[in-house]
């Protein structure tokens, strides 16, 4: 018989990998043509879909016993049109692909319902939400399963540009200014990112990371230093740590409530998982131990700024995107501890965490914002009796941030402390529990605020009415951010203990 082409063998068009990236330009596509404001069913269908592919591809791995990290033996690999590398593009998905991609899809689809209710038929911030956001999720999903850099940037360009574009959207002054900062520091990123690429390539002939892993070693030339130097350094600064991140708080604080939720939630944990992949893999031989707690050091920092700048902070939106650099502060207190097996798993676990929690709370701002009509926290003086499952999503989200059991946040913080103390590095685990005890204090403000009676004592000014969707959308990612804290085991057995 003849060879089945590639292209038409059925395993690999059935292929949940494949899917997850084609999918969402399908109905990012269709929405595009259907019109501004139009496409809200499809993404919805498509992401429903996406999430079951999703948790099928993770069943299927933990099925066959091939939980762990490392691409080289991924559990799941697919040679794009049969070409595979080097000559053509390879995708493949390990334990932590495949739990970025279910967090992925978990968090946009209640985000979706959230949108669909958030944005009026005339609201021009919506016009273009839904296609900007396909190919987001498109960007997001390729970056997961993509195995060499240059596909990581094309990846990283697509998931910046939509984020822009989604930003802008409403073309308000204070939009286009933060969506304007937010493009120079992509492009600044991405660029310094894309020139260590070619470093790399001029050096060893080749961009695939599994390729590269065996190659790069402590002898390595110049150039192979300066690449790791400048795409670590670009990946940084998309991150938005501390000192990187200047950009992050005016472009989540002046976006729309649906924007900021999905861009704190997913957009800078991609450059995260991209810096992790990198530091356990190629770049491992490159990175000494003071690498390590410099970057340890700048989440303290992350962790310290960012609280104390959520602390003062006068409007709602803003205090929660501080929380958000203050939050990402975390991941990097897990760098001195990666000969610990629990250490990427607590990264992981936080990523989880602070997701879920993060969209329920710019999702249940922006209930409150719709409702009072207002952007400041002394704006939710007297809302508690009108507002009270968004007040309780805001209030579940922060016991997530604060770390309290049984939460995601508090098996996340967990894991970090006890490695660190296996260790013997107590300071890791005091940064940890101070940023719990800094978290619960601007977390606290907003509740204390939101049951005091404005005006001492006078009656509160009558609230606009809010869809019940926008409410229930925010209460189920912020219950779901405690509730994995009851059920992590499965996504620890994903991750598993692999170098």
């Amino acid at each position: 018989m003849p060879e089945v082409p590639a292209w038409l063998d059925l395993p690999a068009l059935l292929d949940p990998m494949v899917w997850l990236v084609v999918l969402p330009f399908v109905w990012a596509t269709l929405a595009f043509v259907l019109g501004p404001g139009r496409g809200a069913w499809a993404a919805l269908i498509g992401l429903g879909v996406q999430l079951g592919l999703a948790l099928a591809l993770a069943r299927t791995m933990l099925a066959n016993g091939a939980q762990g990290i490392g691409l080289g033996n991924a559990a799941a690999k697919h040679a794009i049109g049969g070409w595979g590398a080097p000559l053509g593009i390879d995708l493949a998905a390990d334990g932590l692909s495949a739990a970025m991609l279910i967090l992925t899809q978990a968090v946009a689809l209640p985000l979706a319902f959230y949108a669909r209710s958030y944005f009026r038929s005339d609201d021009p911030a919506g016009a273009w939400f839904w296609p900007l956001t396909g190919f987001l999720i498109a960007g997001l999903n390729a970056l997961f399963v993509s195995t060499d850099l240059f596909n990581l940037y094309v990846t990283l360009e697509l998931v910046g540009l939509a984020s822009v574009g989604i930003v802008a959207a409403g073309g308000g002054a204070r939009q286009v200014a933060a969506a304007l900062r937010y493009l120079f520091v992509s492009l600044v990123g991405s660029g310094a990112y894309l020139l260590g690429v070619a470093l790399l390539y001029a050096s060893y002939g080749t961009v695939s990371i599994d390729t590269l892993t065996p190659l790069i070693a402590t002898e390595a030339p110049r150039l192979v230093w300066l690449a790791a130097a400048l795409m670590l350094l670009g990946l940084l600064l998309k991150t938005a740590l501390f000192p990187f991140h200047f950009w992050l708080p005016p472009a989540h604080a002046s976006a729309t409530a649906p924007v900021s939720a999905l861009l704190s939630a997913l957009v800078v944990k991609a450059s995260f998982y991209l810096i992790l992949r990198l530091w356990i893999g190629p770049f491992a031989p490159l990175l000494p131990v003071a690498a390590a707690w410099l970057a340890a050091l700048l989440g303290t920092m992350a962790i310290l700024w960012g609280s104390y700048r959520a602390i003062r902070a006068v409007k709602l939106k803003r205090l929660i995107a501080y929380s958000t650099v203050a939050q990402l502060g975390y991941l990097f207190l897990i760098f001195p501890l990666l000969s610990q097996p629990a250490a990427v798993q607590a990264a992981v676990m936080q990523v989880f965490a602070h997701g879920l929690a993060k969209a329920g709370m710019f999702a249940a701002a922006g209930v409150m914002i719709r409702a009072t009509g207002r952007d400041t926290v002394a704006g939710l003086a007297g809302t508690v009796d009108h507002l009270p499952l968004a007040l309780f999503a805001f209030a579940l989200a922060g016991v997530t941030l604060m770390g309290l059991p049984p939460s995601a946040g508090f098996l996340a913080k967990w894991q970090i402390i006890e490695a660190a103390l296996a260790r013997g590095y107590w300071a890791i685990a005091v940064v940890a529990l101070a940023g719990g005890l800094l978290a619960s204090v601007y977390v606290f403000r907003v509740l204390r605020q939101a049951f005091l009676m404005p005006n001492h004592g006078a009656e509160p000014e009558p609230l606009a009415a809010v869809p019940r969707m926008l409410a229930w959308s925010a209460f189920a990612l912020a219950a779901a951010s405690v509730l994995l804290g009851l059920r992590g085991v499965e996504l620890m057995r994903l991750i598993g203990a692999g170098p």
